[in-house]
């Protein structure tokens, strides 16, 4: 591994999360605000990566990669998108992502051979079910409410976190990596900690890139082949049969949509949001890919995935803003600013 990577990933991390938080400053968004924590917790993990690839990982550095890379990072850029999409009908979505990161959970415990894994993951992946269910319920009742509670949950296993990776007791040296790539990995850590990533990162990471793919659809021009309602107002039966088709109707129209989406982006009339949304998912789904690829051999591109990932992350929200003299940074400002304007007028 080594230190430009990873430390090019951080300064993009870092320079999302400062336009975040600036952006907030201004319109008080809390999604802003979400997604700023997201950014700066990507940020300082691939900063602990690169300062461990130039003088050699300890223990601390471990600790503070874990805590804000694999615990912080997916599960508060989910919630930023909970928060941008609380009053549609996304909750239905997001109840699914916390139901697969329950079943995540109970597929990563049979992996470990600790015998207290096993009933923590049951205590963890009922958590998740039970909040699943009262997402549902609250987005099928119509009740914005829905992403408060997905917050909550958020926030409530990330404090739990902390001190679970202050006291967790590593065996000696303290930390473990990959002996193909030299990146971290969990191997060390008690199934308590590990078992509870899986809830956070699953569910945010999904929440992200399925956030942003809903965004797209939501925004740019449709062609309903198949039609299909969440209207709770129907009958029960009937809700239940739209929910069932609603992956494979969203599927197909968005498929057929795309055309017209295309010769709106060459028109010039595509709303600012589908492009920028579309990094975004890209920018999910990349690190996700390159870091599936390393689980299964194939560690050549785990670190330029993350690098990679930031940096479209960061071309999304540049693709969002409105006027560039909405981009107000010191040092960064001036520079970021000729660039949007260079791009805008088509180079």
């Amino acid at each position: 591994m080594t230190t430009l990577i990873p430390a090019l990933t951080a300064l993009f991390a870092l320079l999302f999360a400062a336009l975040l938080f600036d952006q907030y400053r201004t319109r008080r968004g809390a999604y802003q605000l979400a997604w700023g924590v997201g950014a700066l917790a990507f940020s300082i993990a691939a900063g602990a990566e690169a300062l461990a690839a130039a003088i050699g990982w300890s223990e601390p550095i471990y600790r503070v990669w874990y805590l804000f890379g694999a615990v912080w990072t997916a599960g508060w850029l989910g919630a930023g998108t909970i928060l941008l999409l609380a009053k549609t009908r996304f909750g239905y979505w997001y109840a699914l992502c916390l139901a697969l990161s329950g079943l995540f959970t109970i597929l990563v415990a049979r992996r470990l051979e600790d015998p207290s894994a096993g009933p923590t993951a049951l205590v963890y992946a009922l958590t998740a079910w039970g909040a699943t269910v009262a997402i549902g319920w609250l987005s099928y009742m119509g009740d914005v409410r829905w992403a408060r509670f997905a917050i909550t949950l958020t926030a409530g296993l990330s404090v739990i976190a902390v001190p679970l990776v202050v006291i967790a007791e590593l065996p000696a040296p303290g930390w473990a990596t990959d002996p193909a790539t030299g990146a971290p990995i969990a191997l060390l850590l008690p199934p308590e900690l590990r078992l509870l990533t899986p809830i956070l990162n699953v569910s945010g990471g999904l929440a992200l890139l399925t956030g942003a793919l809903f965004s797209i659809y939501v925004f740019m021009p449709k062609r309903r082949v198949l039609p299909y309602s969440s209207d709770p107002d129907q009958r029960g039966d009937e809700l239940l049969f739209n929910l069932a088709i609603a992956p494979v109707a969203l599927t197909v129209n968005f498929v057929r949509s795309v055309p017209d989406a295309w010769r709106a982006w060459r028109a010039g009339t595509l709303n600012r949001r589908v492009p920028a949304t579309a990094l975004i998912a890209l920018g999910a789904f990349v690190p996700s890919l390159t870091d599936t690829l390393n689980r299964a051999g194939s560690t050549e591109g785990y670190q330029v995935g993350k690098l990679i990932g930031a940096l479209l992350l960061l071309c999304g929200f540049l693709a969002s803003v409105e006027a560039t003299s909405e981009v107000r940074l010191p040092l960064f400002g001036r520079p970021v600013r000729a660039l949007l304007r260079w791009v805008r007028r088509g180079g």
